[in-house]
Formats: C-alpha cells, structure tokens, sequence
C-alpha cells in the first residue's frame, strides 16, 4: 500500500505571490504545444502552418481551455457550489477544470483562427491536435500533486491511500489517466497523422481516442457528489460527457473517408460526359 506524498499544491512563494503546480503543470502543456507545434510544421510543410500561426493558435487556444474549461466544470460538476461560492470561479489556480469544457473552448477558438488565417477550420483541428495530448498528462500530474479527483478504493499491491479523503487505499487514477490521455493517446494521434489523411480524420480519431480512453479511466475515478457522481444507469457524468464525442467522431471519420471516394466519383461522372 503507498500514500500519497502530500505534495504542497504551492511551488514556489515570493512574498503574497504563490505559484502552483497546476497552473505550472499548464503552462508546461503550452510550452510542449509550442516545441511539438514547431516540429510539425518542419516536417509537414504542405499543412501550410506557420510559426506566427502556432503562436496565435497558442494564444487563442489558452483562452478557450481557461474559460470553456472552467465554465464546463462549473456547470457539470459543481455548479451547486459555485452558485454558493461564486468568487471561486476565478480561483482556477486550484484546480477544477473540465476537459469537454475546455474541448468546446478551443474548437469555438479555432473557429477564429481559421477565418483569420483563411483556412478550413478541419484543416486547423487537425494540424493542431496531435499537440494537445501531452498537455493533458501534464493537468493529470497537476491533479495528483494538488491530490484532486482520486480513484475509488481498491486492493491493487499499488492502491494508494489520500490522507486529506480517508484511510482506504485507491486508485491513483490520476496517474492512470496520465497514461491513457497523455501518453497512450499521444502516441495513437501522432503517429495516426504522420502520414497524409483526409480533412477531420485526425481530428475524429482524436474524438474517438479520448472518449474512450477517459470512459476507461472513469472506471476507477471516484465519482463525487453533486454533478460528478453516478448518473443514469451507473454511468458517470465523465462517460457521458466522453459518449457526444465518440459518436461525433466517429461520424467525422467516416465522412473524412468518404469524401474522396465522393469526389473521384464526381470526376468519373464528368469525364462519362464528356
């Protein structure tokens, strides 16, 4: 059995100033976006993605994860609490942020950047999101320093016990969805889109990638009460949030596959008629 380290959530002080994990744990997301970002445009000069555009999709991103983030936590999860303790939206820096928040955030975002830039916005989501996963893992390391969103109890050799919830060992799922959201669907989107595909699959087998990677990890996240617990037929609010993006991702890979059979039909029809 282990325990948790009882991390102190603050990682550096200087006089009233207070620096937290989580908020250096986000912004080790952005730097990874930036390094990774660069590296793609490198190698993928046809995406006709520029540096100027990855710092814009950077700036432009941030502010759609912060706020569709935290308004997605605030009104899935915990709204009754906040609506008692409404200074504590702006309270980010300890924690509570949600992924599907932050997800519609950064899309409504790129909406932006594509009609700045002139571009199709499924251009943009699939240039971009192989970056994203690392990130993830990194707020997954945020949440287990600031010992937030702990597994249920179990009898695993490496359940761990959370001194600030009770005595029971648990599932560190926090690091188990590092693994899944960070890693294992890091290596599946960046290596699915190393090669040409068509517009919105990359983007589609991202969807697909983290709902049922999360629905997996919610398995063993401890639901809590309010808007994160158990919900109709035992599925939490985390699954039902991951199955909107399953189904529409899905749909999009298809249609993404589906598009140049269309258009090469479309060429076999002219040339009859010709």
């Amino acid at each position: 059995m282990l325990v948790h380290p009882q991390i102190d959530p603050v990682a550096i002080s200087l006089g009233p100033l207070s620096i937290h994990w989580y908020g250096l744990m986000y912004l080790l997301g952005f730097v990874l976006f930036i390094l990774l970002g660069r590296y793609r445009i490198k190698r993928t000069p046809q995406s006709k993605f520029t540096n100027e555009m990855l710092d814009d999709a950077l700036f432009y991103g941030a502010l759609g994860v912060i706020l569709g983030g935290r308004l997605g936590h605030v009104l899935f999860y915990q709204f009754s609490y906040y609506l008692q303790h409404p200074l504590e939206i702006f309270a980010i820096w300890q924690g509570g942020m949600s992924f599907h928040g932050g997800f519609v955030g950064t899309l409504i975002a790129m909406l932006f950047l594509a009609r700045k830039y002139n571009l199709r916005w499924l251009n943009v989501t699939d240039f971009l999101v192989p970056l994203v996963p690392l990130g993830l893992g990194a707020g997954r390391i945020g949440n287990f320093i600031n010992a937030e969103l702990w597994g249920r109890p179990t009898d695993v050799p490496w359940g761990m016990v959370f001194p600030y919830v009770d005595n029971l060992p648990r599932h560190p799922s926090q690091l188990y969805q590092f693994f899944l959201e960070g890693i294992v669907l890091f290596l599946v989107v960046w290596i699915y889109s190393a090669k040409s595909r068509p517009m919105g699959a990359v983007t589609g087998v991202f969807m697909i990638g983290y709902g049922i990677l999360r629905s997996i990890a919610e398995f063993y996240r401890e639901p809590e009460d309010g808007f994160m617990g158990i919900l109709t037929w035992g599925v939490t609010m985390g699954q039902w949030l991951s199955l909107p993006m399953i189904l529409i991702g899905t749909g999009l890979l298809i249609w993404a596959y589906r598009q140049p059979v269309k258009q090469e039909k479309g060429k076999r029809a002219k040339n009859r008629k010709a």
